[in-house]
């Protein structure tokens, strides 16, 4: 898929050298810019990777007028697992911090979603809308019924994240039939404001930018967060039914075309 900037190249990692440029990105958000680590993170090479980045279909947004060489092309990328493949291999990503057995009961087809970043100098402008257009169309073509994942507040102090975790557990909780649930290793309570003393404003403004996107698409959140000290970050699992997600995509390329014309 090319973007409506001609530099602009969004397609799967098709080979070791652009799983390498993923790991690249990822490496430069995560660690360098965030603080994490973890077992595989190269810092030789200045790539963060893990067991399941060969599991995976890696969504990669790609600037041509970037150094491909010193694998600096990809400036924002997704890395996506379905149910399928994580049915062959035992399970998600997802597993070490939630108990998924409510996704696995359901019947419905899933894809776990992980690893999402943007390089910093394209944050802002259409490099996230390119990259939902991307997932839109890859879940499409899965047939994907249910999308999944955990998505990160930087830093561990759970004080400084009462409002936020508050205003998700009490206004965007999951049903209770795919409602999942942190383990107790790791596991942290959200429920931390009572609802009526919860500044909405001030927990939307705490709000990560993709954390507010999954909510703005009809996201819900499983119960409890989980906290990744590898990564200095609190997780929550937001999950979201694709067809919302596939009336927004359709409206929103009914846009363009009438645009277009």
């Amino acid at each position: 898929m090319i973007a409506d900037d001609p530099h602009l190249e969004l397609r799967l990692a098709a080979s070791e050298r652009d799983l390498r440029a993923a790991q690249r990105l990822r490496y430069t958000v995560f660690v360098e810019e965030l603080g994490g680590d973890g077992d595989l993170v190269d810092h030789a090479e200045r790539l963060e990777r893990d067991e399941f980045d060969d599991l995976c279909d890696h969504l990669l947004l790609i600037d041509r007028r970037r150094d491909a060489a010193a694998l600096e092309d990809v400036v924002g990328v997704y890395r996506l697992l379905p149910g399928e493949r994580a049915a062959g291999a035992g399970r998600f990503y997802c597993d070490s911090e939630y108990d998924l057995d409510p996704l696995r009961a359901s019947g419905r087809r899933v894809l776990e979603l992980g690893r999402s970043c943007v390089h910093p100098d394209y944050r802002g402008g259409a490099a996230v809308f390119l990259l939902w257009s991307g997932l839109a169309d890859y879940a499409l073509a899965q047939r994907t019924e249910l999308l999944f994942g955990v998505a990160s507040f930087h830093g561990t102090d759970i004080e400084a994240l009462a409002e936020p975790l508050s205003y998700l557990h009490a206004f965007h909780l999951a049903p209770e039939e795919l409602r999942v649930r942190a383990r107790s290793e790791g596991g942290q309570r959200m429920d931390l404001i009572p609802p009526e003393r919860i500044d909405r404003r001030a927990a939307m403004l705490a709000m990560p930018p993709l954390i507010k996107a999954y909510l703005r698409l009809g996201g819900v959140v499983g119960e409890g967060a989980w906290i990744d000290r590898a990564f200095n970050t609190t997780d929550v699992c937001l999950l979201m039914d694709t067809a919302r997600m596939s009336a927004r995509h359709r409206d929103f390329y009914a846009r363009r075309t009438v645009s277009a014309e």
